[in-house]
C-alpha cells in the first residue's frame, strides 16, 4: 500500500493527498500511501515535435509542408489543470492527455500555414519558405493556446514545402525548359556578341588601314612638297648664281674694254712716243745714236756691243785673239 517515489529532474511532479496538494517540484523523493495519493508528472524538458500535413494552395494545387516545433512546459501546474497527466504507481500516464499536447499545437500550426497558403500559388508557396516560417512563428507565440496550456515557444520551423510528384514533374519540366531556352539565348548571344567583336575587330582593321594609308598619303605629300620646296630652292639658287655670274661676265666685259682701251690708249701714248722719238732722231748720225745708247751701259753690254762690230768686220781682221779670264767674266755675266 505504500510506494517510493525518486523523481527525475526533467519531470515536475505534483503529489495530491485527498485531492489537496502536498508536495510539487522537480528532483522529489518521497514515500506515499498509494490509495489517497495521486501523483501528476508533467515534463518540463524542451521537446522536438516534428510534423507533416498537405495543404491546398490559392491556385488549388496540393502541397506537402514538413518542418519541426520545439517547445516546453514553463507552467506545469497550469498543464496540469487543462490536462490529465496522472501517473500510476510505475510512473505510466492514466490517459492520452499528454499526447493531446502535441496534436494541439499540430493543428495549431496547420490552421496558420492554411492561412498563409491560401494567399499564395503555387510558385509563390514554393519560393516562400522563410516568409512562411517567419510568420507562423510569430502568429503561434500570439496564440491564446500556448498561453492556456502553459506552454513557451523554444524554435519553429518549415523544412520543406513539396508539391506532389505530378507537379513537380510538370514544374521541373517548365523550369528545364527554361533553362534549355536560357542556355540557347546564352549560346545565341554569345554567337551574337561574337560575330559583333569580328565586325568590331574588321572595322577596327579597316580604321586602321585607312588611318595607315592616310598617314602614307601624309607623308608621300610631305616629301613632294619638301622636294618641290627643295626645288624651288635650288632653282633659286642657280637663278642667283646665273645672275650673279651674269654680273660678273658684265663686270669681267667691262674691266677688259676698260683694259684694251686703256692698252691701246697706252698703246698709242707709246706709239706717239716712239713717232717722237724717231722724228727726233731722224737726222741724227747712225754712230751718234750707238754712242749715245752706250751712255750708262755696263761694261758687258759694251764689250758686246764691241764684239758686234768686229764680227760686222770680220772679213777685214786676219786674226782675233780674245784672253780666257774676258771669256769666263762674259760667260759669268
Amino acid at each position: 500500500m505504500f510506494s517510493y517515489l525518486k523523481s527525475e529532474p526533467g519531470y515536475y511532479f505534483i503529489q495530491y493527498v485527498n485531492g489537496a496538494k502536498k508536495r510539487k517540484g522537480a528532483g522529489l523523493a518521497f514515500w506515499y500511501f498509494a490509495p489517497t495519493t495521486t501523483i501528476v508528472k508533467v515534463p518540463i524538458n524542451s521537446i522536438d515535435l516534428p510534423f507533416i500535413f498537405e495543404e491546398v494552395t490559392a491556385d488549388y494545387q496540393q502541397l506537402t509542408v514538413q518542418g519541426q516545433l520545439t517547445y516546453r512546459i514553463i507552467n506545469p501546474e497550469e498543464t496540469a489543470n487543462v490536462l490529465d497527466f496522472s501517473v500510476d504507481s510505475k510512473g505510466i500516464y492514466q490517459s492520452d492527455d499528454p499526447q493531446k499536447i502535441s496534436k494541439r499545437l499540430v493543428n495549431q500550426v496547420q490552421v496558420f500555414v492554411q492561412n498563409e497558403l491560401q494567399k499564395l500559388n503555387l510558385v509563390n508557396s514554393l519560393q516562400s519558405t522563410d516568409s512562411l516560417t517567419s510568420k507562423v512563428s510569430r502568429a503561434l507565440k500570439e496564440s491564446p493556446l500556448i498561453d492556456s496550456l502553459g506552454l513557451e515557444l523554444i524554435n519553429f520551423s518549415i523544412l520543406a514545402v513539396k508539391p506532389n510528384p505530378e507537379t513537380l514533374r510538370a514544374l521541373e519540366s517548365t523550369v528545364r525548359e527554361d533553362i534549355l531556352k536560357q542556355a540557347d539565348e546564352a549560346r545565341y548571344d554569345r554567337r551574337n556578341a561574337a560575330v559583333e567583336q569580328e565586325r568590331t575587330i574588321k572595322e577596327n582593321e579597316f580604321n586602321t588601314e585607312i588611318a595607315l594609308e592616310k598617314k602614307r598619303r601624309q607623308v608621300e605629300e610631305e616629301k613632294l612638297n619638301a622636294k618641290e620646296s627643295l626645288q624651288r630652292k635650288s632653282a633659286t639658287l642657280e637663278q642667283e648664281q646665273m645672275q650673279m655670274k651674269v654680273k660678273l661676265e658684265e663686270q669681267n666685259s667691262a674691266l677688259v674694254a676698260l683694259e684694251t682701251e686703256n692698252k691701246q690708249k697706252e698703246s698709242e701714248a707709246k706709239a706717239y712716243e716712239v713717232k717722237a722719238m724717231m722724228q727726233a732722231y731722224e737726222n741724227v748720225d747712225p754712230k751718234t745714236l750707238q754712242a749715245m745708247a752706250m751712255v750708262n751701259m755696263d761694261s758687258t753690254r759694251i764689250i758686246a756691243s764691241a764684239f758686234n762690230e768686229l764680227a760686222e768686220n770680220a772679213g777685214k781682221i786676219g786674226q782675233l785673239n780674245i784672253a780666257p779670264e774676258l771669256l769666263n767674266l762674259l760667260t759669268k755675266k
